[in-house]
Parts: structure tokens; C-alpha cells; sequence
């Protein structure tokens, strides 16, 4: 049998008010057990402080354990100590994912098909609008599928209140933004800015979508990579290669910012000039942030741990030069 001695990190929570506890685990060795054995056993005697809302550390440490790491890689004896905090109320990172895609799903069919709640009057929909408003549907509906059948994610839950944070971008911007944008009278079939304009001819329009159209396949493509990178059930990570990783780290978010640049050239609204500006800055960000990706084996890898050392550009290619490469990086929410 197992014992280890669980303490709160600070204050203990109000769902597990009788902490410091004792956790006991017949059968099992220091070899076999787990960090995740732990937060079950923990969770058997507190109902109301579930697995994912624990994070359990070597005492006076604030790194998380992983749930797969074994006590005795830890560090931890029989009979030895570590500590957990409560994260609060968890949400599956499918869920926020559902719910944030979900919101341009209703708002842009509700502004598209009621003008008149909106605008006081009909629109009588040009070709451009009928076009945009398909391939913004087409777009939200697949990544829901993605999300779905595609999607295997690093961490199952974050914290209830980020869906509020995350969700503002999909429904704020991309659905209710856009949509006024879009639909209203200014883009209708009658409207001087796009009569007798090029977003009035065919040949623009069907040639925007081509591109939209190979954007948003290749887009899926390396959705499918990353995918194959992580076997179902497990945290693993790889370096991830294949179509569009050889020419950026995150394909997935240059397809994307590639979708969504024809649909501003499309509209030319305001709006969709500044969701293009925001998703460059993003992926911009995230390389900076984490580095040149480069492709070569693993075993010349800088670790992700090592790489967050590295604070700026010169120190980095100062380790380079000694002979480490930093591997190209998996977004965690895709990883």
C-alpha cells in the first residue's frame, strides 16, 4: 500500500476544507502509481473536487505534475508530501470550442434572413453578400466537425470563465461585427459600392472563392497532421512535418489568415481588414514567442522546457551555434 500525504497550497478550498489528507491506495507500489491515482483517491473522499480542478505540485513547488508522471520520478516517498490547488470550476476544451464556433452559426443566419429587425427595411442581397454569407457558414460549420471528429487536445479542461474570453473573438468579430458589416444595405445588390463594381462581377467573385476553397482544404489538411501526431488518449507530442510545415510552424493559422484575407478582399469592409490584422498578429506573436522553427531529428532538439529559457534572439542563436536546435512548435490547443 501507498500513502502520501496531501496539503493545500495556500488556504484550502471550501470543497476540501479538511485537507491536509492522508491518501491511501492499497495494492499499489511507489513505482506504479501515478499523479493522477492521487487526484481519483483525492477526488473518492472530496466529490466536489474533481480531478480537473486539482493541481497537485512537489510542496513548495508551483510546476504541475502531470497525471501520467509516477510518484517515484517525482520524486515522492511512501509516505512523503505534495501539495494541491483548486483551479475552480473546469470546462472541456471541446465544449469552449463548440461554443465559441457555434456563436457566428446563429448570429450570421439571424442578420443575413431578418434585415428588417436590423435595418428597418429588406436588403435585397447581392451576389456578394449570398457568397460571403456561404462561405462563412461552410467555414464555422467545419470547424465544429472539426472539433468534433478532428481534434485531440493536450488539456481536457480550462477554467469555466475563459469561454466568456475566448468566445469574444468568434461572436464579438467574426460573427457579430462581420455580419453588420456585410449584410447591410451598403453590400446590397442596389447599393453604388457594389454595383457596377468588381464585387459585382462573377469572375472576382468565383476567383476569391478558388482561393477561399484551397485555403480552407489546406487548413483541414494540417488539422489532419497534427491529429496523426498524438495517438488517441495520450499527451504525447511530436515534431510535426507534412504539408504546409516545411514553409511555417503553424500552417493551420496561415491557411486560415489566407481564408479570411479573401473574404476582406471580397468585401472590403472595415471589419474583415481588421480580423486579418489580428489573426497576423497572433501567428506573429506565437513565432516570436516560441521561437525559429527549423527540421531536423529530434535528438538535436532544444526541449519546449529549455527553449522558455531562452529569452531573447541572440541567446538563442548563441545555442544554435553549440550545436542545439529549437524543434518546430505544436500549438497546445491543437497539439
Amino acid at each position: 500500500m501507498v500513502s502520501v500525504i496531501v496539503v493545500p497550497a495556500g488556504k484550502a478550498p471550501s470543497i476540501a476544507c479538511q485537507l491536509p489528507y492522508t491518501v491511501e491506495l492499497p495494492g499499489k507500489q511507489v513505482e506504479d502509481t501515478t499523479i493522477g491515482d492521487i487526484k481519483v483517491a483525492l477526488a473518492g473522499r472530496f466529490p466536489k473536487f474533481y480531478p480537473a480542478r486539482q493541481k497537485i505540485a512537489l510542496k513548495g513547488n508551483k510546476n504541475a505534475l502531470q497525471d501520467e508522471v509516477k510518484l517515484i520520478d517525482a520524486g515522492v516517498t511512501d509516505g512523503g508530501e505534495v501539495s494541491v490547488k483548486d483551479l475552480g470550476h473546469q470546462i472541456s476544451w471541446k465544449t469552449v470550442f463548440l461554443v465559441e464556433y457555434g456563436g457566428p452559426l446563429v448570429i450570421h443566419p439571424l442578420l443575413y434572413h431578418f434585415p428588417k429587425v436590423f435595418w428597418g427595411g429588406p436588403v435585397y442581397h447581392s451576389t456578394l453578400q449570398r457568397f460571403v454569407y456561404a462561405l462563412v457558414m461552410i467555414h464555422f460549420m467545419k470547424r465544429e466537425l472539426e472539433t468534433l471528429f478532428v481534434h485531440r487536445f493536450s488539456h481536457g479542461t480550462m477554467p469555466l470563465m475563459n469561454i466568456f474570453k475566448n468566445s469574444a473573438h468568434y461572436h464579438l468579430l467574426s460573427g457579430l461585427a462581420l455580419a453588420l458589416s456585410v449584410y447591410s444595405p451598403n453590400f446590397g445588390a442596389t447599393s453604388p459600392y457594389i454595383r457596377g463594381t468588381v464585387r459585382d462581377d462573377p469572375t472576382f467573385i468565383w476567383a476569391c472563392t478558388a482561393v477561399w476553397i484551397f485555403a480552407e482544404v489546406s487548413n483541414l489538411i494540417t488539422h489532419i497532421n497534427l491529429r496523426h501526431l498524438r495517438p488517441e488518449g495520450t499527451r504525447k507530442r511530436a515534431i510535426p512535418f507534412g504539408y504546409g510545415f516545411s514553409l511555417v510552424s503553424f500552417p493551420n493559422y496561415f491557411f486560415e489568415s489566407i481564408s479570411w484575407l479573401t473574404i476582406a478582399v471580397m468585401t472590403g469592409s472595415f471589419t474583415g481588414r481588421l480580423m486579418i490584422v489580428i489573426c497576423l498578429v497572433a501567428s506573429f506573436t506565437f513565432n516570436v514567442q516560441l521561437g525559429y522553427s527549423l527540421w531536423f531529428p529530434p535528438d538535436r532538439c532544444i526541449s519546449g522546457q529549455q527553449r522558455n529559457t531562452v529569452r531573447t534572439r541572440k541567446n538563442l542563436e548563441t545555442r544554435i551555434r553549440r550545436g542545439g536546435r529549437p524543434c518546430s512548435p505544436l500549438l497546445r490547443r491543437y497539439a
